[in-house]
Order: C-alpha cells, then structure tokens, then sequence
C-alpha cells in the first residue's frame, strides 16, 4: 500500500489548528484558575455567613438568659440607673 504525500498547504493548516488549540487550552486554563480562587473566596464568605448564622441562633435561643440580656443593653448604650456615664471628648 502507497501512501500519499502531504502537501505544503495541508501542514500548514495543521500546525494553525494545532496552534490555535494550544492558545485555546492556555487561555481555558487561565480560566480555571481565576474560577478557582473565586470558589475559594467565596467558600471563606459562606463560612463566615455560618459563624455568624450560629452565633446569632446562639444569641435568639438564649434571649431570656440576664448576661445576654445585659450583653445586648450595652451594645446599645444602655446602663443602669445608678450607673454614671463618662463620656471621653478625645474620641
């Protein structure tokens, strides 16, 4: 069995499909990991979203415990009536 020659122009649209593909996988490549480091940004938020998601069911299941009560009052500037509140000027 013979085999036929290739021509000059039949190489040369190979190598630019073989180019081309290269360029391609590169480019993809350099796709996955710009989409990875989004993933594992975003993982990182979704596990501070559950921290916070606990802690707050943490805080709503113990909302008639007093030190959390408290806890909370002076979150908001509460104090007690006989408490004297001394404000710094400085800040």
């Amino acid at each position: 069995m013979q085999v036929k020659k290739t021509g000059l122009l039949t190489k040369i649209v190979v190598l630019a499909l073989l180019i081309y593909m290269a360029t391609a996988l590169l480019n993809l490549r350099g796709q996955l990991q710009d989409y990875r480091a989004e993933e594992a940004a975003l993982a990182a938020q979704v596990a501070q979203a559950q921290q916070e998601n606990a802690a707050l069911t943490e805080v709503l299941q113990n909302k008639d415990d007093p030190d959390v009560l408290e806890q909370v009052a002076r979150d908001k500037g509460f104090v007690y009536a006989h408490e004297k509140v001394f404000v710094d000027p400085t800040n």
